[in-house]
């Protein structure tokens, strides 16, 4: 495998806020964060445990440099696995937080006050390993929500990625579709990008059986069809990853690292390069290595927010420290400027 430039920030300890620490018997997992219209106020929900209950929410008013627990709806702990946030606006100029989770089967729970009331957690009754990993608004102004689960089965092999449609902002979805699945390998954990020009989504893959690279497939119909899977480049191969734009139109993905050769592999880190890049195969720019996970692989589902002056706020649950502490949610604060000038 060919060398790619990496910088490692990991042990530069300023950038990092504690989010909620883990101690020897309470875990820490999977957070995903939204960002307010205001640019610094910041929500993160997560686990506790691995893939465990949901409920547990904080909240920063300086762009994650700072975060407050915040408690969460007791019937937040009916449901597990990964919770996801977004900020979702629907026809009647309404904006709403939304909060899925995967267990038993896929449940939704919003906030018209910016978190301060939630609605009753209610079941979409559809099957699922996780809730939607990646909603795309789509040009009408409707959502595309995109998760994985078994082709056939609830969860049972072989994966495959699913999609289902809102029109109402969030409210009600309607009855997912499979969107792709590709024999031999197992697609999961969906991120959908959309293209510079806005004309084309770009959805990655984590593939779960590690027979090779990440997955890609691209839309030019909003999600009406896609494109085969194919493998990406190594650079960008990785878990959960998560994508945002930067000032000047590069793009910043952050994920667990699962390339096989990687010098970060386990790791949790940032690629950054361009769309095209992606598309043609190429390696990008550069990757930075965010965190260091002291429990291997057990790390990097993560939120990744833009703040106006240009900073990244990426916040993942990770085994901060060495010894018997389990894992915490923690964030990291980056800017593209410095780390090119280094």
């Amino acid at each position: 495998m060919e060398v790619f430039r990496t910088l490692d920030i990991s042990g530069e300890t300023p950038r990092h806020s504690i989010v909620a620490a883990g101690t020897e018997n309470i875990y820490q997992g999977h957070p995903t964060t939204v960002l307010f219209p205001d640019g610094k106020t910041m929500l993160a929900v997560w686990t506790i445990g691995h893939g465990g209950v949901c409920g547990p929410m904080a909240i920063s008013y300086d762009g994650g440099e700072t975060w407050n627990a915040k408690e969460s709806p007791q019937d937040w702990k009916t449901s597990s696995n990964c919770p996801s946030i977004y900020l979702l606006q629907g026809p009647d100029g309404v904006s709403r937080l939304m909060v899925f989770a995967a267990n038993p089967n896929m449940s939704q729970t919003y906030s018209e006050d910016w978190g301060e009331t939630w609605s009753s957690v209610r079941s979409l009754g559809r099957p699922c390993v996780m809730a939607f990993s990646s909603i795309v608004r789509l040009q009408d102004g409707s959502y595309l929500g995109l998760y994985h689960r078994g082709k056939n089965d609830k969860d049972q092999p072989p994966l495959a990625i699913w999609q289902s449609r809102s029109i109402d902002g969030g409210l009600t979805w309607q009855a997912p579709r499979l969107a792709a699945e590709k024999e031999g390998t197992a697609p999961c954990e969906p991120c959908g990008i959309r293209s510079p020009d806005g004309r084309q989504i770009l959805c990655l893959m984590r593939e779960n059986l590690r027979m090779g690279t990440s997955l890609m497939m691209v839309s030019n119909d909003e999600g009406e069809s896609w494109t085969a899977p194919e493998y990406t480049s190594w650079q960008v191969t990785g878990d959960r990853h998560v994508a945002v734009y930067a000032p000047d139109g590069r793009l910043v993905i952050v994920m667990r690292d699962t390339a096989k050769e990687s010098q970060t592999n386990t790791h949790f880190v940032a690629w950054v390069g361009t769309y095209d890049d992606i598309l043609a195969g190429r390696p990008g720019q550069y990757r930075i290595k965010l965190l260091h996970s002291h429990a291997g692989w057990d790390c990097g589902y993560p939120g990744l927010e833009l703040l106006p002056d240009g900073t990244f706020v990426a916040t993942t649950y990770i085994k901060y420290q060495p010894g018997t502490c389990k894992n915490s949610v923690v964030s990291v604060r980056f800017n593209l400027s410095e780390i090119d000038a280094r």
